[in-house]
């Protein structure tokens, strides 16, 4: 995946709007999927990247999160946790399959949720990082995203 352009998606966030990756080109992007909102580990991974939005901003990087919950669970938590990026619906899992990663099988049987994965694209399209996670408990290696930010600037 590294070195290819990054497939494109048209998902609705929190605000109803339509959201377009390929609108964001001229910007690093970091995606970052997440299997189901309202539990400790995407909480926790969200809050922290919360808490540290203007390294991201600083970076010319917008930030994106991802997951199949509906749009309407998603505003819930992005107002719960007082988050500051947007979160998009992927409940169809277009998003999640063009980036190969979704649980076929998850927790209590529930099929086609998002892995946790991190994916950053440079500002002409192309994936620059690509991290998926088997085991939901873990998080991203924001060490190593910084790392690939810090080379796009």
């Amino acid at each position: 995946m590294i070195g290819t352009p990054a497939p494109d998606f048209s998902l609705y966030d929190t605000e109803k709007k339509k959201r377009t990756l390929s609108e964001l080109r001229g910007q690093n992007v970091l995606l970052l999927f997440f299997p189901l909102a309202f539990t400790s580990t995407c909480t926790a991974e969200l809050c922290g990247v919360r808490d540290n939005l203007s390294f991201y901003n600083s970076l010319d990087t917008v930030v994106i999160g991802i997951s199949v919950d509906s749009l309407y669970s998603l505003k819930k938590y992005k107002e719960e946790l007082n988050l500051n990026f947007s979160l998009v619906s992927d409940f169809n899992t277009q998003a999640s399959n063009a980036y190969q990663c979704i649980y076929k099988t998850f927790l209590f049987e529930m099929s086609n949720v998002s892995k946790r994965a991190a994916f950053v694209i440079d500002a002409k399209g192309i994936i620059q990082y690509a991290e998926i996670l088997e085991e939901a408990i873990e998080v991203p290696n924001f060490a190593a995203i910084t790392i690939c930010l810090n080379k796009l600037i």
